[in-house]
């Protein structure tokens, strides 16, 4: 993995931890030469990763669209900042530039890119790692609400499993290198039939 995707918010969370863990991601990722990519944003998470990583000497390319540039709010020193025409193209973007992506506690913006992404790999349309990085529980909630999808077999549970979760970055980033695309087993009814 040489570049990887942040979803992260425009908003800095209510508990100062939440800014320190997007400081420690970003340190971790430059200091394994991992290139970040991210929402190019100048405010909350996004702002504190990219600064992060641009004093740890690493590089950070921006995805904003237009929209977003001229509300001002782009971070200005960044290694590159690619101006996008909507928040569609500013996804597809993320995703062709990353070996993988990890989220952070965020809101509605982050969830949208989350599942996203992840949906995007239970398709097929790619195989990359996609990991939470929730030293804090902020996750918890979502992964209930998607192991109970599991159950009402609304989601399989190899696509749940898309989804990895660590509270260090460290870890997280290892079970990334390791990850493997999920082998999708059948559905069956009753009778041993292929359920669709």
């Amino acid at each position: 993995m040489r570049t990887l995707c942040v979803l992260c918010g425009s908003n800095p969370g209510r508990r100062p931890e939440y800014l320190g863990v997007a400081r420690s991601l970003a340190e971790t990722l430059v200091g394994r030469r991992i290139r970040v990519v991210y929402g190019g944003a100048a405010v909350g998470t996004m702002g504190v990763l990219a600064d992060a990583a641009l004093a740890a000497g690493g590089e950070v390319i921006g995805v904003i669209p237009q929209s977003l540039m001229d509300a001002e709010i782009a971070h200005p020193g960044l290694t590159e900042l690619r101006v996008v025409g909507s928040m569609h193209e500013r996804k597809a973007a993320m995703v062709a530039l990353s070996d993988g992506f990890i989220a952070l506690p965020g809101g509605l913006g982050t969830l949208d890119e989350l599942a996203e992404v992840a949906t995007w790999a239970q398709l097929g349309l790619h195989a990359k790692p996609i990991g939470l990085l929730d030293p804090l529980g902020y996750f918890d909630l979502l992964l209930r609400f998607l192991d109970n999808a599991v159950s009402e077999r609304f989601l399989r549970a190899e696509h749940r499993a898309l989804l990895l979760r660590e509270a260090a970055a460290e870890p997280l980033l290892d079970a990334m290198a390791g990850w493997r695309p999920p082998v999708v087993a059948k559905w069956v009814d009753a009778d041993g039939a292929p359920v669709r």
